[in-house]
């Protein structure tokens, strides 16, 4: 299955593909610049497809555990102070997808949406220290039952030219639900309570909607963590 957000360029590949294709097999006549020009627009059209797959996941409501919101590869895991919406520290974990992960970006824990803004920006790589606060991004906030307010943010790399966020304010999200979706190449950064136990490690691949970045910790009567 492919994600909606694919489906106009799907199609404009698609045919722009069998017009290569006829063309070459009637008009040239160099037998390997024939093949060679059939064989990289079928590659292309297979590298468009794949990009824009969207593997179907079950929706989940494990209000104990954060899940990661995309495939990819984990960054960063630190510290950092938050200056857009909570103006205090926060443990951020930070996820990239290169262009052969899927690049569906899921709600990672269920809750009501709080905060949903855009913010245009530079186009710098996504591994750029700042690119979290210069590339075009948005910022979303989900307010759980457990963990409180957490907050996630779709970054633009240097291919990426389009964001999709489909978090709307008020709204009640679903754990592993669609949430939006980044073109060609991106991050996510994860912006968690300092006091929740991280259950991943720098470069670890995850797995949307199924690897757990967080776990909740509890406090006992006495205040001590459990």
């Amino acid at each position: 299955m492919f994600h909606k957000e694919g489906q106009n360029i799907i199609l404009t590949t698609f045919f722009l593909v069998v017009a290569i294709v006829l063309i070459a097999e009637y008009y040239v006549v160099n037998d390997w610049l024939r093949w060679g020009l059939q064989i990289i627009s079928v590659l292309l059209l297979v590298l468009i497809l794949q990009f824009f797959r969207n593997p179907k996941r079950g929706s989940n409501n494990l209000f104990d555990e954060i899940l990661a919101p995309v495939d990819g590869k984990v960054v960063a895991i630190e510290e950092v102070l938050e200056t857009e919406y909570f103006n205090d520290k926060r443990i951020q974990v930070s996820i990239f997808m290169s262009p052969f992960n899927v690049h569906v970006t899921r709600y990672p824990i269920s809750g009501t949406i709080k905060y949903s803004k855009y913010h245009p920006g530079k186009y710098l790589v996504a591994w750029h220290p700042k690119s979290s606060t210069d590339n075009e991004r948005t910022t979303v906030v989900i307010n759980t039952p457990r963990f409180g307010e957490i907050l996630y943010r779709q970054i633009a790399g240097a291919l990426a030219r389009r964001i999709v966020n489909y978090a709307e304010i008020n709204e009640s999200v679903h754990q592993g639900e669609d949430a939006g979706f980044i073109k060609f190449g991106s991050r996510v950064d994860l912006l968690l309570p300092l006091d929740c136990g991280i259950a991943v490690k720098l470069n670890q691949k995850v797995t949307g909607a199924k690897t757990c970045i967080a776990t909740f910790v509890g406090k006992n009567e006495e205040g001590d963590l459990t």
